[in-house]
């Protein structure tokens, strides 16, 4: 059984809109998440899913509305991001470990140099999270001694290492091969259900089912649907969920 969620507001987004050119990227999209919550964002390819992300740590100008991290803007190229960013936790497709460095050396790297937090605490920090996602004796290996599956857990430890009020994950098992997606999803599943916060992009369905809070379908630039997973999952509000569902196992 979960923790009970918190009511605090975490992340506000307010009729976000993103364009490219001429391109319509996401169109007036407004949605809350809370302390505790984790929100599954799903959609065809090219719907604005891992768009939102970015727009939500700041890393792509808005074109209309507002991101507030506790209420505070989160505003691309102002200043105040810099401390903004600490607070978020983003996990890309692309691990983005150095190479040159071990694992210990990657996750350890922003507390102590960002945060300026001691390094007794930092590796002891480090190295408890590591075993937590089955990584303690891969601490001295460098990236390229780790499987696609390790590499993304460790890129999540590196995440947590900020002690982020959220984190945002975005298609976090595209790149692996299908028998490393089970380790990396239970470990963000493990997240779920000891209470953080999270905003995850995914495909994969049964995954979404079992972690959410919420399933948020996308698609065009705007959300389609939105209903807690044994809602969307078994009994969809509309077509375009129905038809969305129906190309994975969830046609029912």
């Amino acid at each position: 059984m979960r923790p009970q969620m918190n009511e605090d507001v975490v992340i506000e987004i307010k009729d976000l809109k993103k364009v490219f050119g001429d391109n319509v990227i996401i169109n007036g999209i407004s949605l809350t998440v809370k302390k505790g919550e984790t929100i599954v964002l799903i959609g065809p390819s090219g719907c604005g899913k891992s768009t939102l992300l970015r727009c939500l740590n700041g890393l792509e100008p808005i074109q209309g509305g507002s991101v507030l991290l506790h209420g505070e803007p989160v505003e691309y190229g102002k200043r105040s991001l810099y401390k903004i960013r600490q607070k978020i936790g983003m996990v890309f497709q692309d691990y983005g470990l150095f190479p040159h460095m071990t694992v210990l050396d990657n996750i350890m790297l922003a507390p102590l140099k960002v945060q300026k937090r001691s390094k007794d605490e930092v590796k002891n920090e480090a190295m408890a999270l590591l075993e937590r996602v089955g990584l303690g004796d891969k601490a001295r290996s460098y990236p390229s001694q780790l499987s696609g599956g390790q590499q993304q857990r460790a890129a999540i430890v590196r995440s947590l290492m900020i002690r982020p009020d959220i984190m945002l994950l975005d298609e976090i098992t595209a790149a692996l091969d299908p028998e490393m997606v089970h380790e990396v999803l239970n470990v963000v599943l493990d997240l779920a259900k000891n209470g953080s916060t999270m905003i995850i992009v995914t495909h994969e369905m049964a995954f979404a089912e079992a972690a959410a809070d919420r399933v948020i379908l996308m698609d065009g630039g705007v959300i389609v649907e939105e209903n807690p997973p044994e809602k969307f999952f078994k009994d969809p509000d509309t077509e375009r969920a129905k038809r969305f569902l129906s190309t994975f196992s969830y046609s029912r």
